[in-house]
């Protein structure tokens, strides 16, 4: 099975360089890395030049981003890695293990930062995740290319995207929750303050189980309201 890891991309430009270079050894190994990118204005695709097999253009939004890398993917499984997110370093035989078995999965999280609290964060988002079936972008989530066709791919909708596809994906199969960490960055967290994204973030997934619009929940959360 060859794998696709697919990454969204939107102004990345002091990550994307050390995130692609934490994923040549994947290449190196005849897995493919598709950079999207969804018109940054700081160089991101030029940064990205030589350090992924195929550099894309798409529609700003990381739901139709990573739609459009999945359609020119050609992995047998698809990975969906954010750019401030890291894969442990056997993340391979994991993934290829993982999807032998399973439809679908993620990784457990560990969020980088200065707050401690952002360790409880992770432990939170681990646990509420391994027992609902719903996995979020930071975890990693990684799915078989017939498994995410099947699924309908992300829906195109501004916040969300990752929790209504595991809600689809997982009528199809339960997820693999791979107690191996990815490491994500906390830098959204801390800018915002924790606390105060904590209760944000249940305060929107709430309103969206309860059947408020994606957009409307979108435009909350970059009021921070």
């Amino acid at each position: 099975m060859r794998l696709s890891i697919i990454v969204p991309a939107l102004d990345e430009a002091p990550q994307i360089v050390a995130a692609l270079e934490a994923l040549a050894p994947l290449r190196a190994s005849g897995h493919e890395v598709i950079v999207v990118d969804g018109g940054s204005a700081d160089g991101t695709p030029a940064l990205a030049a030589g350090l992924a097999d195929r550099i894309l253009q798409a529609p700003r939004g990381r739901a139709r981003q990573m739609n459009a890398g999945a359609a020119i993917a050609s992995g047998d499984g698809l990975v969906f890695l954010h750019a401030d997110t890291r894969l442990p370093p056997d993340a391979a035989p994991l993934l290829l293990a993982a999807l032998a078995s399973r439809g679908w999965g993620r990784f457990d999280v560990r969020i980088e930062g200065r707050s401690p609290l952002l360790a409880i964060v992770a432990f939170c988002m681990n646990w509420r995740s391994r027992l609902s079936g719903i996995a979020t972008g930071d975890q990693a989530m990684f799915v078989r290319r017939d498994v995410f066709a099947a699924a309908g791919g992300f829906s195109d909708i501004p916040l969300m995207e990752d929790v209504a596809l595991s809600a689809r994906l997982k009528k199809i199969s339960p997820p693999a929750c791979l107690p191996q960490r990815v490491v994500t960055s906390g830098r959204g967290w801390e800018r915002r303050g924790v606390l105060r994204t904590i209760v944000l973030m249940w305060r929107l997934r709430l309103a969206y189980f309860l059947g408020a619009r994606p957009e409307d929940l979108a435009r909350r959360y970059a009021n921070g309201a």
